[in-house]
């Protein structure tokens, strides 16, 4: 019995973690831009992501893709209080880079790199891993985003407490747990589904 790998070479598959941008290919069918019920596209939020074959797939339930939007958004986007949106943006591709999921990885990591200006110490994650040594806030939210990562349970009163050391509050704290614990169930999802491949 062949494998999945030997039907379906990964022509083009990305092997390394880069901030470039990244396509990426479905292994079910999404449904089609043109055929997007109204009810479909409600549920992507932004009109701009029926371009996106991934959101198309998730099309497929619309109210669960509205449901998983809304929470995404919220917790990425709200950034009125708590944690800077770039810390946010760490936790999430350091939760990719453990994972494995080079496209999220692709994504967040840009976003970390753009709201904290702070390219090649987001590049270091990627190229080095999750035990790169950056400067204490910064491996702080690696290490508890890789906890979460890891298993629920091997963050703990430790992480949190090294966190408030560092001068996080209860909000900041609980929005990285929100973006550490989004990204660790959307990465399992997004593996699942499809895989990435360079622009050509």
């Amino acid at each position: 019995m062949t494998t999945i790998e030997t039907e379906r070479p990964l022509v083009g598959a990305p092997t390394v973690f880069t901030q470039a941008h990244l396509n990426w290919n479905a292994w079910i069918d999404p449904v089609a831009e043109e055929a997007l019920s109204d009810h479909q596209k409600d549920a992507l939020i932004d009109i701009a992501r029926t371009k996106s074959p991934y959101f198309r797939l998730l099309a497929h339930d619309p109210d669960i893709l509205k449901t998983r939007t809304l929470a995404d958004k919220d917790i990425f986007y709200n950034t009125r209080d708590g944690l800077p949106r770039a810390d946010r943006e760490l936790a999430a591709a350091a939760v990719s880079r453990s994972n494995g999921c080079i496209y999220c990885a692709s994504v967040h990591a840009r976003f970390a790199t753009t709201f904290s200006k702070r390219h090649d110490d987001v590049q270091r994650l990627l190229d080095e891993g999750t035990g790169t040594d950056i400067d204490p806030l910064w491996n702080a939210i690696i290490d508890a985003s890789v906890a979460l990562t890891a298993t629920p349970i091997a963050f703990g009163a430790d992480h949190v407490a090294k966190l408030r050391e560092l001068g996080l509050g209860d909000l900041a704290i609980a929005d990285l747990i929100h973006s550490a614990a989004f990204f660790n169930w959307a990465n399992r999802l997004m593996l699942s589904l499809g895989e990435p491949e360079a622009q050509p």
